[in-house]
């Protein structure tokens, strides 16, 4: 098991990793996320680098993706499970498009933590309204 604020990396990592292709935008609203977030308090911001090392060994493993879910489900509390879908959603929307692969993630991690659908659904339009551009 993990810490939570490990399980919250891992799980915007995994969104952003979905397409093979982590943007600076990407990196840039994870760094943002850690940074600015209530949830992230006490979490030392020199370990980021570290903590998305780690996520892309552990990945990179076979089974990885499965193994990974699980890993993010059983190491937070039922109280920061829609934080953690929310902050997911703001990886995919920070590019101002959404992959057929990043949308799968979604759906998975949606299964694995228990959202109800129509949180989720709540939850994507207010990351999409926060990143839409003209």
């Amino acid at each position: 098991m993990i810490d939570h604020h490990a399980a919250l990396i891992q799980t915007m990592f995994l969104v952003s990793a979905a397409d093979a292709d982590m943007t600076d935008a990407e990196l840039g609203i994870i760094g943002e996320v850690v940074s600015f977030l209530p949830v992230f308090r006490g979490y030392d911001n020199s370990k980021l680098g570290a903590t998305l090392e780690e996520c892309a060994t552990f990945l990179g493993q076979e089974d990885g993706l499965e193994l990974g879910l699980k890993q993010i489900r059983e190491s937070l509390p039922p109280k920061l499970r829609e934080t953690a879908y929310a902050i997911a959603c703001d990886v995919v929307a920070v590019d101002g498009e959404a992959t057929q692969e990043e949308l799968r993630i979604l759906e998975l991690l949606r299964h694995r933590l228990g959202i109800d659908r129509l949180v989720a659904s709540a939850i994507e339009r207010g990351a999409r309204a926060r990143f839409m551009t003209l």
